[in-house]
């Protein structure tokens, strides 16, 4: 496994994080990264992470009210028990078992909130075509989810996922070398994955009740991300 010693440049946030607590037996996560802020507007910037190309991260995308607002709407929406994990599925359901999409798992269009944020994302040229469909995950202390690459024939080059509720770490991994970068997503973000970051690093979250980043202990609280994809039809 390749590891290297440089340090960051510069944070992925620039915010207190008032969640920290001392707890030496915690492992520790080293930062591997550097940042490249590549483009800044009057509501967010782009921090490229050179180590994995294709690999972006946009912190605070959304407002705090637009934050506490979807939270709220997807509470009144019912939630499944698919997994070990409550999830929703929007635009279509997705057959994790079996790996595959097809016109019959389509459940309806896009809710309203969905599609604003969608239009957002392709009006901000984040993605080159409008999303589809949309997994809501939430991941209480404690849970996680595998190692993985979203299915390659199921959905198109961009994948995009925003953080609502707690801090976590995601750990990417080449699949060839082996090496592991860890991530942090904060509240508010958006995590872009295209090319490189596509196709030939795996993603996961470590199933455990902290995590520890720059030094600092993060306890997790609930998360719920909502990851947006373009699903390719077969045929």
């Amino acid at each position: 496994m390749k590891t290297k010693n440089n340090k960051a440049s510069d944070s992925i946030n620039n915010h207190q994080i008032n969640t920290v607590k001392s707890s030496p037996d915690i492992q520790q996560l080293e930062l591997n990264l550097v940042f490249e802020v590549s483009k800044q507007d009057s509501s967010y910037k782009i921090v490229e992470i050179n180590e994995i190309n294709g690999l972006k991260y946009i912190p605070e995308f959304i407002t705090q009210s637009k934050h506490d607002y979807l939270l709220q709407k997807l509470d009144d929406k019912c939630w499944l028990s698919d997994f070990k994990r409550r999830v929703q599925h929007y635009g279509y359901k997705y057959n994790y078992k079996a790996r595959i999409i097809d016109t019959s798992m389509q459940i309806g269009a896009l809710p309203d909130w969905a599609l604003e944020l969608a239009y957002k994302l392709y009006e901000n040229n984040l993605i080159d075509t409008l999303p589809d469909q949309v997994i809501v995950n939430e991941y209480l202390p404690g849970q996680g989810i595998t190692s993985h690459i979203d299915c390659v024939p199921c959905f198109t080059d961009t994948i995009i996922s925003l953080s609502l509720g707690s801090f976590c770490i995601m750990n990417f991994t080449n699949v060839l070398t082996g090496e592991k970068i860890p991530i942090l997503l904060e509240p508010k973000s958006i995590v872009i994955l295209k090319e490189d970051a596509r196709y030939k690093w795996t993603h996961s979250i470590a199933p455990r009740k902290v995590d520890k980043f720059q030094g600092q202990v993060i306890r997790r609280e609930r998360r719920v991300s909502l990851t947006f994809r373009k699903v390719i039809l077969a045929g």
